[in-house]
């Protein structure tokens, strides 16, 4: 299946086993999928997967030195992507998780230039969305974790926008976007700065 809509007669995703191993084979398969967020719809893939990656930067036409953000449904799915922190350091970044705060934090070079592009940090937040955190619990994994829109355009906030926005190159899954109007704000955990507020 290279991307679809997927058809539920419910408003909100039931991850079961089936569904589970379909989105896991979707994504090996280098697939993308949209899943409901904190403030809109998101555009995710496997973050290890280039051509994935890659296949998101051109549906949106993104560039890739921008770099993506990462979620996750606990730290432990960030670990290969970011170097270990300091007690005081874990405090800070963990206080404001699960919720809608990324923190861009120190990356190794083994981290892919796919997903930091020209920075030397990444970008993670640990969602406080449930089903977009039930995903990745589920999947056992971060995912890449960017705006569902084309560059400069708003983001989809339902399964409908999002759906019509890329039909069949996305397999995309009801449910109902959070409350938050703004996107997460982004902390830089090095300078302490506020990036987007």
């Amino acid at each position: 299946m290279q991307g679809t809509s997927v058809p539920f007669s419910a408003t909100t995703a039931e991850l079961n086993t089936a569904l589970i191993h379909r989105l896991r084979a979707h994504l090996k398969r280098g697939g993308v999928i949209a899943y409901p967020t904190e403030s809109c719809y998101g555009l995710g893939c496997d973050p290890r997967n280039r051509r994935a990656v890659m296949k998101i930067l051109r549906l949106k036409r993104r560039p890739q030195h921008k770099g993506l953000i990462l979620i996750g449904s606990d730290f432990g799915q960030f670990k290969s992507y970011v170097t270990p922190l300091t007690h005081g350091q874990w405090q800070q970044v963990s206080s404001s998780w699960p919720g809608p705060v990324t923190w861009l934090l120190p990356a190794p070079r083994s981290t892919p230039v796919w997903l930091r592009g020209r920075h030397r940090s990444i970008a993670v937040r640990v969602t406080a969305h449930p089903l977009a955190a039930r995903l990745c619990h589920a999947l056992g994994m971060a995912l890449v974790s960017t705006s569902a829109n084309r560059s400069g355009q708003h983001p989809a906030r339902s399964f409908k926008t999002c759906a019509r926005l890329f039909g069949k190159q996305v397999m995309t899954l009801p449910g109902l976007v959070g409350r938050r109007k703004r996107p997460s704000t982004i902390r830089d955990l090095l300078s302490g700065k506020a990036v987007r507020i």
